[in-house]
């Protein structure tokens, strides 16, 4: 099986399992800030890797009041 992130081939003894995918534990970080993450604990967005929070909630999660921050709000341009 390869490597979603490198490419190269995990073996079954660096084998590093979380969300369905075979990583090297090296490889398992997020796309946007480059934290090292743990199984289970991150969503994915196009088979992209990304720490829950603040990355994928800031990227993709709910826009408007309280989403972005302490009391932030976007607003439409």
């Amino acid at each position: 099986m390869k490597c979603p992130t490198c490419g190269k081939e995990v073996y079954f003894a660096e084998r590093y399992t979380s969300n369905g995918k075979d990583y090297h534990r090296a490889c398992l970080k997020c796309a946007e800030c480059g934290k090292t993450l743990e199984r289970g604990k991150h969503s994915e967005h196009d088979d992209k890797p990304y720490c829950n929070m603040p990355c994928y909630s800031k990227l993709f999660g709910h826009k408007g009041f309280n989403t972005g921050g302490a009391g932030s709000y976007n607003y439409a341009k």
